[in-house]
């Protein structure tokens, strides 16, 4: 979660653009934010794909507010309803092709991979992600055995905080060595096996073997990012959940209350203002 000051940051730089660029309409920038710096990568002004999102999210048709300031009616004499009155969270999630194109590697980056976009709404950021998830034909084991092999920067108390999670879930902890020992050192029981290049037993015989229900694998570099493409290829295959990021995977694990709860509310009551 991005921290309230950057958030602040954020709306005011792009109050600050479309008031400089002179833009009446709708305008569509993107951000970038590293360290707590924020980068401007681009201004577009036109509409994207963001709008039919923010619209349900918020319960603001914006397509129709920016047509009437083009026609000289100002916002202020519009009513929007504003963030601060929304009572839920609404959630946007990619749709990936992986499984038509095997031999494209689902190692996320800049460039876009996605064909597609799901939305997910909830009284909590659990409840709106899993319901996103779920739409994206994701499955997200709740018991099994779990691979975690993660770089040295995602080594943290972040780590420790959803292993501890997992193993209380009753999940089986199986890490490559530097990640094993991590865990261990920090009374978090888990066994370790070989990559694929240390020789067998490696973690591919496991997923292949049907051993494996979920993989938290964060790499970076050119060589590490080669050497476990084959895990992720594999993973899609087999159509075991994976992880490239353990943002994406703590994400997951505050969903994990709301598997068996899928509350189910009118749009119209969602933007009631109390």
């Amino acid at each position: 979660k991005l921290p309230q000051e950057i958030q602040n940051t954020l709306k005011d730089q792009m109050i600050n653009l479309a008031i400089s660029l002179n833009v009446v309409g709708l305008v569509n920038a993107q951000f970038a934010v590293r360290k707590n710096e924020v980068f401007i990568i681009e201004v577009n002004p036109r509409a994207s794909r963001t709008v039919p999102f923010v619209s349900k999210a918020t319960g603001n048709q914006l397509a129709k507010i920016a047509a009437k300031t083009m026609i000289g009616i100002p916002l202020k004499d519009q009513k929007i309803k504003t963030s601060t009155s929304m009572k839920f969270f609404s959630v946007k999630s990619p749709v990936f092709p992986f499984n038509k194109f095997p031999d494209t590697d689902p190692i996320l980056g800049p460039e876009m991979k996605s064909t597609g976009e799901v939305m997910g709404i909830g009284r909590t950021f659990g409840e709106a992600y899993i319901k996103a998830q779920n739409a994206t034909g994701i499955t997200i084991p709740q018991s099994g055995t779990v691979f975690i092999s993660v770089r040295d920067p995602d080594k943290t108390t972040s780590l420790l905080k959803l292993s501890k999670f997992l193993a209380k879930k009753e999940f089986k902890i199986i890490a490559t060595d530097g990640t094993s020992r991590f865990l261990n050192d920090n009374n978090i029981q888990s066994h370790q096996i070989n990559k694929v290049h240390e020789g067998k037993p490696h973690i591919l015989e496991l997923i292949r073997g049907g051993t494996i229900d979920l993989i938290i694998n964060t790499t970076e570099g050119k060589q590490p990012i080669k050497e476990s493409l084959a895990i992720r290829a594999e993973a899609v295959i087999r159509n075991v959940t994976y992880y490239t990021s353990l943002e994406a995977a703590i994400a997951t694990m505050e969903s994990f209350d709301y598997f068996n709860i899928m509350n189910v509310t009118k749009l119209q009551d969602c933007y009631k203002v109390e």
